[in-house]
């Protein structure tokens, strides 16, 4: 895995966790409502193939407004999507997908300590997933079109636009095969 913009503080943890300290003013972002560009957040990106499964579990110090944590998939600075924990006045569920402009979901959650969130790539499709705990049925949060010829590169993302970083904890990071279960069986574990 390498470093797409390399935070300020990385440490790995004894048992595999990842520990992140963001920089002030970095971002992920592409015009929508805005009208700005923003290809500064941090990413520690591997290849994959062009359909897989990822998960991984994040914990953070969220506390300034738009402070995220999550799972990315990134193409390309105009193709990418980001999907975790984002502060936006309290935990929320985010995603954004990019396809030369940023769109923008989110979903209000309740403060967890960490939160688990998959993504399965198939087809033309994203399918993005989030629970609190191993003991919760996933949480559909979004179907989104991706080409499904693009190649992708996936990992972990932390950004916090903010004049301010934070620490973020990525434990568990799993890339295995597409899970090809119909949808709607996919809240299952």
């Amino acid at each position: 895995m390498q470093w797409l913009h390399p935070p300020p503080h990385v440490a790995e943890q004894p048992d595999g966790a990842l520990e992140v300290q963001t920089a002030p003013g970095s971002d992920f972002w592409r015009h929508t409502q805005y009208g700005f560009v923003r290809d500064s957040g941090h990413a520690l990106l591997r290849p994959a193939p062009r359909e897989w499964t990822a998960t991984v579990t994040v914990s953070g110090e969220y506390g300034q407004l738009y402070d995220q944590a999550g799972l990315m998939l990134h193409t390309d600075e105009e193709r990418w999507m980001k999907l975790g924990v984002e502060y936006v006045g309290r935990q929320q569920w985010s995603a954004v997908v990019t396809r030369g402009f940023s769109d923008w979901s989110v979903l209000p959650a309740d403060t967890h300590p960490a939160v688990t969130f998959r993504c399965v790539r198939r087809g033309d499709a994203l399918i993005l997933h989030a629970r609190p705990s191993l003991a919760d049925p996933w949480t559909l949060l979004r179907v989104a079109p991706y080409p499904p010829t693009l190649d992708a590169q996936v990992g972990v993302m932390a950004c916090s636009p903010g004049e301010a970083g934070f620490r973020v904890r990525f434990s568990d990071f799993v890339l295995g095969e597409a899970d090809r279960r119909p949808l709607h069986e996919l809240t299952r574990p």
